[in-house]
């Protein structure tokens, strides 16, 4: 997908996507083929001055229907009195946020489809994606945080909040001696593996610890217990990683092994470990894409 706007593209009718994480928002609107005609990256501040941005970027367009995908903890429940708000971020500013009511409020006849950031992407990679094919797609996204989406049969999964699998319990590494920095459970899995914490153990950024560090396989052996939790629990047809930890391929292999040897035979999985655990597909995009796929089927 690449941007080709033109004065032709603001004169017809068009999808909106939102991708609204704790750092960026990511805005692109496309025609009803779901070609994007027009993109944006707004930094993530406070409410007043990045949805101020994200209303003057759409603004420009007729639009149809619009998919969300946003940063949490949210509050995805219809039938709660909360249903669109970001609730217990620690971004202060957004703290029980009302986004979606702010969205409709500026676009009061506009279909607006909200859920979490990850679900827009694992709904991307499930219709466009390494999850094509599949009925059931877990998707981990591992980055600033971890967080995971979960299609089941066909659709999103949500029960009366949206599942934290970032924040499950993970066995300690022997060799790992690290707190943990998730400011809640302390050494859960996103307080082990998440980006903070690669970069407070290590003290440096993932992207600069080299391929053959020790660093990867302990990172690996925290997302192998992620692997065999949610194989056990949900028993999905693939497990799909993003985000920015998911771009380091070396780290792959480690995680089947680990997996692997974890699961120890325990129950079968669909199919071997290199098909079963694998890269997102749909690179940085795959969130754009299923929010854009959510407001097609929400103007339908």
């Amino acid at each position: 997908m690449k941007n080709n706007e033109t004065a032709e593209s603001r004169s017809i009718n068009m999808y909106a996507a939102i991708e609204a994480g704790g750092t960026k928002f990511v805005c692109a609107v496309s025609d009803h083929e779901l070609h994007v005609q027009d993109r944006i990256h707004i930094p993530t501040t406070t409410p007043s001055e990045t949805l101020g941005a994200v209303f003057a970027f759409f603004d420009k367009y007729t639009l149809d229907a619009m998919g969300v995908g946003s940063f949490g903890p949210i509050d995805a429940n219809p039938s709660s009195p909360q249903y669109g708000y970001i609730t217990t971020t620690p971004k202060l500013a957004w703290a029980n946020y009302d986004f979606l009511g702010a969205l409709k409020a500026h676009y009061p006849q506009l279909p607006i489809a909200f859920t979490t950031d990850v679900n827009v992407a694992a709904y991307g990679e499930f219709k466009r994606g390494a999850g094509q094919g599949k009925k059931n797609v877990a998707y981990y996204t591992v980055g600033t945080g971890i967080g995971m989406g979960y299609i089941h049969n066909g659709g999103i999964y949500m029960g009366d909040q949206n599942p934290e699998a970032g924040h499950i319990l993970v066995r300690r590494h022997p060799d790992d001696t690290f707190a943990g920095a998730c400011p809640y459970h302390g050494d859960c899995l996103e307080g082990m593996a998440a980006g903070p914490a690669i970069e407070q153990r290590w003290g440096k950024k993932g992207k600069d610890i080299g391929p053959d560090e020790p660093a990867w396989n302990i990172e690996a052996y925290y997302l192998a217990q992620a692997c065999m939790t949610t194989t056990l629990f949900l028993s999905p047809d693939i497990i799909i990683f993003g985000g920015g930890v998911s771009k380091q391929s070396q780290l792959f292999p480690l995680i089947r092994s680990q997996f692997t040897r974890l699961l120890a035979d325990y129950v079968t999985v669909p199919a071997d470990a290199d098909q079963y655990i694998v890269p997102v597909a749909l690179g940085d995009d795959a969130g754009i894409t299923g929010a854009l796929l959510l407001a097609q089927e929400q103007a339908a």
